[in-house]
């Protein structure tokens, strides 16, 4: 036998009563039987009620008749006359009351007062239910027209009338009020399901953009490493295939470096890939990926010598002293990247690079990036499909900055890049 311990919280599925669950489980499937076939529910309700006035019409409504003396055949018209409109009062209840009110007044005219008559009360309650508040009103009024006729036809003999009507009136009155309760329960319970919906709705579209602009961030990541990397490794290439022949000593240094530059692109690609595996995982413990450091300003030596060994000449000047957030550094440092990747692909051979770095007040910092190189224009990614400068813009645009990229103004020959953050916002 099991035993469970006091102090532990119940779970929900066990704390719930089994009988709750039946009773809710059968009102789901009722209520979806009656929406997709609500003419069945109406036909087996209406005929309920006709079999109870017809029974009633076989004798019992003489205990309360004022004239026990009314033909039976009428007494069954009557009865039916009152009960078969309820097939239409879901869909007509306005039509649906009308229809008995004549069948009403004759019963109370006639004395027959048959109990049938208070199916009315059903008819008002489907109109609170259904139709604009104002309607009942009228209904209301046509409801307790049968009585009015009763006390005014048969005065003492059936009650005190203002015992008549306050009796009638508190039976609309609650048939009526039942109805708006159930009718605000319902309209409460759609406008819950349809902020659920939209909700759900604001979550994926949020789901989406989040997607959209992790993976913008990841094609941002992968260009500048992969594509600086394979940029100086084919650098390193073509410098050792010249050196192969007059100085073999040179071309083991160009596969040394190209070993060097493809390993560390290559950790760098896994740690990026890592950060997108989801693979035994439950979200609260970080990855290695998650924990290494994005690159910044103080790795720009490593990145400066391997463009060096690519045989690129790359000279620094920096100006000013200020500490940068890290995002910043990481704007500047894929900057730097791009541009002297840029270099390597296009400026041809003895081109050298100057990259000149002025930190200003209060975090602004200005970048320009020059080579003396053929200043060709670059392809329009709309055509080549690539995201260099595009994403130096959306890196920078990030920290409302500006980012030029051109050729040099004559005579000076080469390409310029040149990036300005301006001053951190305060908080």
């Amino acid at each position: 036998m099991d035993h469970v311990d006091p102090a532990q919280p119940v779970p929900q599925d066990r704390a719930a009563e089994p009988l709750t669950e039946y009773i809710q489980r059968v009102n789901r499937r009722v209520r979806g039987f009656d929406r997709r076939r609500p003419l069945v529910w109406d036909l087996h309700l209406t005929g309920f009620w006709v079999l109870a006035a017809l029974i009633d019409a076989s004798g019992g409504w003489r205990n309360v008749a004022h004239d026990p003396g009314v033909p039976v055949g009428l007494v069954v018209a009557l009865s039916l006359a009152l009960s078969v409109p309820l097939l239409w009062r879901r869909s007509h209840p306005r039509a649906a009351l009308l229809g008995t009110l004549p069948a009403a007044l004759v019963s109370a005219w006639s004395g027959a007062s048959l109990q049938a008559a208070l199916l009315q009360l059903l008819l008002v309650h489907h109109i609170a239910l259904r139709l604009p508040l104002r309607n009942l009103w009228w209904a209301v009024a046509l409801a307790t027209a049968p009585t009015c006729v009763t006390v005014a036809r048969y005065g003492d003999a059936a009650g005190s009338w203002n015992q008549q009507l306050g009796s009638q009136l508190v039976s609309l009155g609650v048939a009526a009020l039942i109805g708006i309760t159930v009718r605000t329960r319902r309209d409460y319970t759609e406008a819950l399901e349809d902020r659920a919906r939209r909700l759900e709705t604001e979550r994926d579209q949020q789901v989406r953009l989040a997607a959209a602009a992790e993976r913008a961030r990841i094609a941002r990541e992968m260009h500048d490493i992969i594509g600086h990397n394979l940029s100086v490794i084919t650098g390193l290439a073509d410098g050792g295939r010249y050196a192969a022949a007059k100085s073999p000593d040179r071309a083991t240094q160009a596969l040394d470096a190209i070993g060097t530059t493809s390993r560390q692109a290559l950790g760098e690609l896994r740690r990026l890939l890592d950060v997108l595996r989801d693979d035994d995982r439950d979200g609260t413990t970080p990855t290695a990926a998650e924990l290494a450091p994005q690159p910044a300003l103080t790795d720009l030596d490593r990145l400066l010598d391997g463009v060096r060994r690519a045989g690129l000449p790359v000279r620094t000047s920096v100006k000013g002293d200020v500490t940068l957030p890290g995002g910043r550094q990481l704007t500047l440092y894929r900057v730097i990247q791009e541009a002297l990747t840029n270099t390597l692909k296009h400026a041809g051979p003895d081109a050298t690079a100057h990259i000149d770095l002025s930190y200003e007040a209060a975090g602004a910092v200005t970048l320009t990036v020059t080579d003396t190189g053929q200043a060709i224009p670059l392809p329009s990614p709309a055509h080549t499909g690539g995201r260099g400068l595009p994403g130096m813009r959306e890196r920078t645009s990030l920290y409302g900055g500006t980012l030029e990229a051109g050729p040099r103004p004559a005579p000076e020959r080469g390409w310029r890049v040149r990036l300005h953050l301006p001053e951190e916002s305060p908080q």
